[in-house]
């Protein structure tokens, strides 16, 4: 059994238009933008959805997108259980897979990010 919850919402922007798009999703969303410290491929919009991690991550692709993070304690499990459900793989970066869920949207599967009780609180069960 693992478990695994939707921790982020990533606005993925061409690299150029990040800055400018922080500062539309600050002032719409009515939250503070900040750069993330060592993690300069993203700029946090702090709270701007209440119990979710949301940021523009700045991508070297051209096409503007949203994706989803899922952070789990086990990657390997809660990989193979998305791809049973069809998700196809698309790459992976450190302990973070890169899958495509059916309909094209991107998703990251990564290790839990949050702090133990927030993920403990909110985490679903999976067999």
């Amino acid at each position: 059994m693992h478990r695994s919850r939707v921790f982020a919402l990533l606005i993925d922007t061409p690299g150029p238009e990040a800055a400018a798009a922080a500062a539309f999703w600050s002032a719409a969303l009515g939250a503070p933008a900040a750069p993330v410290p060592s993690e300069e491929q993203f700029i946090s919009l702090h709270e701007a959805i209440p119990g979710l991690v949301t940021a523009v991550q700045s991508i070297d692709d051209t096409n503007p997108r949203f994706h989803i993070d899922i952070e789990t304690d086990d990657v390997e499990a809660e990989t193979a259980r998305l791809l049973a459900l069809g998700a196809i793989p698309v790459s992976r970066w450190l302990e973070c897979r890169t899958l495509r869920a059916p309909g094209g949207h991107l998703l990251c599967v990564l290790p839990v990010h949050s702090d133990p009780e927030v993920f403990n609180a909110g985490a679903r069960s999976w067999s």
